[in-house]
């Protein structure tokens, strides 16, 4: 294997200096999939599934604005692919440093789901049902939505018994792209979407609009959870609500170039699985990207 990747990694040195090799594509080509194979690429196999579903440009910007995920000390949790893992058992890795993969060897997995409020795609969004009015028109949202077969918000009280704690739990992290270039982010957070760690987020965790909203007035907290984007998403243990802005809470991280991306839109057209908490292609948000509830 040792050989093989060296030959494959001189092969590229190769391919990058410019010089002329008979069958140039299959030679790339063939180099990437070694490496992927070994796990020496990042992303591999992501970019060709994003593209063919939502085209080149927004494929590339799905598989780049995806944030580094930071855990809290004590996570064992990550994200993964819920047709293939629905139990704790098969959800948990290690407890620090740079993680892609569970215990079990599953991929970390964000799902994907694109809402496109620019010119040539509103009409068909609209359609659709999606809302692109107001605030929302011109702009292209990404939500990557993230599955953990559980929820425990108390987790460190446990005098509470079953209070908090639900199975199959879905977080997302939103990138928001504004037609200036400028790129927006925001995570959710109970009830609601939050932006940085230091803001007054309890009418928005809790769902009480009007909380939020004089909170929103005071400027002690960020519009509707928005802020420059990070790429970063901060994860609380147990519950996973997020954060896009602060400081991390552990040394557990996984690269957001190491997610393995799923487009979302195909599999919610014809998707019949049940869960205990709302799945995201039936939350408001799916059709309002600008919406401030989780529900």
């Amino acid at each position: 294997m040792g050989l093989v990747c060296l030959v494959a990694l001189v092969l590229v040195g190769v391919l990058a200096a410019g010089m002329p090799i008979p069958g140039l594509e299959l030679a790339r080509s063939v180099a990437g999939r070694i490496l992927c194979a070994a796990e020496l690429a990042d992303g591999c196999g992501d970019e060709p599934v994003l593209i063919a579903t939502y085209g080149d440009e927004i494929g590339r910007l799905v598989r780049r604005h995806m944030p580094t995920i930071g855990f809290e000390d004590g996570s064992r949790a990550v994200p993964v692919d819920y047709r293939r893992c629905r139990e704790t058992e098969c959800g948990d890795a290690p407890e620090d440093g740079l993680v892609h993969r569970t215990d079990q060897h599953l991929p970390v997995t964000a799902f994907v789901h694109v809402v496109d409020c620019r010119a040539g795609a509103r009409a068909a969004n609209e359609a659709a049902g999606v809302d692109c009015s107001g605030e929302r028109t011109g702009r292209l949202y990404v939500q990557y939505w993230l599955y953990y077969a559980d929820s425990a918000t108390l987790r460190d009280l446990p005098v509470v018994g079953e209070l908090g704690q639900h199975r199959d739990d879905w977080e997302s992290v939103d990138v928001r792209i504004n037609p200036d270039g400028s790129v927006d982010e925001r995570a959710s957070s109970h009830d609601g979407y939050n932006y940085s760690l230091q803001d007054l987020d309890w009418g928005s965790d809790a769902g009480i609009d009007v909380l939020r909203e004089l909170a929103e007035d005071l400027d002690a907290r960020h519009p509707n959870g928005w802020g420059p984007e990070t790429g970063l998403l901060l994860v609380s243990g147990g519950s996973h609500a997020g954060n896009a802005a602060g400081v991390p809470r552990g040394s557990r991280f996984i690269p957001g170039r190491r997610v393995h991306l799923v487009p979302l839109e195909p599999i919610a057209a014809d998707e019949h699985a049940t869960f205990a908490v709302v799945p995201p292609w039936l939350k408001e948000v799916w059709r309002d990207p600008e919406a401030s509830g989780t529900g």
